[in-house]
């Protein structure tokens, strides 16, 4: 995660944690260990769901914190991580109530003797006491759902497919976490500034739960579009895919990304935009590789005069970065953001204060119709490309870029590719004195 990301996913636990310890320091001085338990379940399940709130109120894609995280890549990695934050605590918060019940049974604790239940006078209380056994059914079956959920999100071997259908179904675990929360929470801690704060999270996260139930996240950036082109690049297994759309796309910048969606059971898949926008042609297109279950055989699946519904554009992997010097890195598939950048500047033309750019391609396969079309891209453009092809050229470095670009301690780095390479080149340049922060700028396209 990138720095700003970090800052934000242990400034959530730690601000939610501190706030509950706060508001209950009896913690500290629990004179029982079943009394301690039930602080501990508290606390757990009051970071869970406020982390799961958050989680589903990110999957909105709200454009807003996508800015101000720099991408909806950069969205989503928080996301995935929050997400495995309350999966965490949810196991911790699960452990706290079974754990002590088996040990009881294993006669290494003794169930402490409870006298007679005083009578609730405070008809919320009492409404909200009488509906204890029913939460705590609910949430039991609902964490394990969520459970069995998360671990399918993480788990890349199983299929996008399986992953799409099966998150449909964390609205519902969630909303029943919700209920499970609000009937079990201690019910003083409502009156307290952590209610208030509380009650707001779920709430957003039940609107987005909503939301989602009904197809509707991303909605209002939804645009028709019909394919008029399609364009096949075989040695490399990619093809190329032109819409035409239909008024109401807000146009794009290089570098963004779209969902579109061909297929209504497949759903919508994210896609790099190797276009320049022109609102005299409004058209988009995709570059896909086969990467997965879902892209391959894409050739024989889309044809000319096929509907196609795009949503979008997001990301901010946009290249203005203010800097008179740039270094871009395509690795692979991940050569389309900077087609979409060439293309756009070759049709504005020739431009004093445009950066001095160097492109680095390097690829495994060989197509030679798709290298010729990149190296014609790049000299209308003005770019410098180099291009290397693995099994000729050997792999690219660190060492390799600083040699071809003397000056790049004055350079933005711009780098979309796996995730892995990137991950060691900004590694390298940082031990080679890089402000890597805020100078390697690096797509995150994944969006599980």
């Amino acid at each position: 995660m990138s720095r700003r990301n970090v800052l934000l996913f242990w400034g959530f636990w730690i601000v939610a944690g501190l706030i509950w310890l706060v508001l209950n320091p009896e913690i500290f001085s629990a004179s029982s260990f079943f009394r301690l338990r039930r602080h501990m379940m508290q606390f757990t399940g009051v970071l869970a769901i406020a982390a799961m709130s958050a989680i589903m109120i990110l999957s909105l894609r709200p454009v807003w914190l996508e800015r101000r995280l720099g991408g909806l890549d950069k969205v989503y990695r928080l996301h995935k991580w929050l997400g495995i934050g309350a999966l965490a605590l949810s196991v911790l918060h699960w452990l706290w109530s079974e754990a002590p019940k088996w040990a009881v049974g294993a006669g290494l604790l003794t169930r402490p003797t409870r006298g007679p239940r005083p009578e609730i006078a405070d008809p919320v209380r009492s409404f909200l006491s009488g509906l204890r056994h029913p939460a705590e059914g609910l949430g039991e079956w609902a964490f394990y759902a969520m459970t069995l959920l998360i671990v399918i999100a993480l788990w890349k071997l199983v299929p996008y497919r399986a992953f799409r259908y099966s998150h449909r179904l964390v609205p519902i675990a969630f909303l029943v976490l919700v209920f499970h929360s609000f009937v079990l929470l201690d019910y003083d801690m409502w009156t307290t500034p952590l209610g208030p704060l509380l009650a707001l999270v779920m709430i957003g996260g039940c609107y987005a739960a909503f939301l989602s139930l009904v197809g509707r996240i991303g909605a209002g950036r939804r645009v028709e579009g019909e394919i008029v082109e399609m364009r096949n690049y075989p040695g490399v297994h990619s093809l190329e895919t032109v819409i035409r759309l239909r008024p109401g796309w807000p146009g794009h910048k290089a570098g963004q990304f779209a969902f579109a969606t061909s297929d209504r059971v497949e759903g919508a898949h994210p896609y790099t935009i190797v276009s320049a926008w022109d609102p005299e042609d409004p058209q988009v297109a995709f570059v896909a590789k086969e990467l997965g279950d879902h892209t391959t055989g894409l050739v024989d699946k889309l044809r000319v005069g096929q509907k196609v519904t795009v949503e979008g554009p997001y990301g901010c992997f946009t290249f203005d970065d203010g800097r008179s010097r740039q270094v871009w890195i395509g690795a692979g598939i991940g050569i389309t953001p900077f087609l979409a950048r060439m293309k756009e500047m070759a049709a504005v033309g020739v431009d004093a204060a445009r950066p001095r750019i160097d492109l680095f391609h390097t690829t495994r396969e060989v197509e030679e119709s798709a290298l010729e079309r990149i190296a014609g891209d790049a000299r209308k453009a003005g770019v410098t490309l180099h291009l290397l092809i693995d099994e000729r050229d050997g792999l690219l470095t660190g060492d390799r870029i600083r040699e071809a670009v003397p000056d790049w301690r004055e350079a933005g780095f711009w780098f979309c590719g796996p995730s892995g390479f990137g991950k060691t080149l900004k590694a390298d340049f940082a031990r080679h004195g890089l402000d890597v922060e805020d100078r390697f700028h690096q797509e995150l396209f994944e969006m599980r």
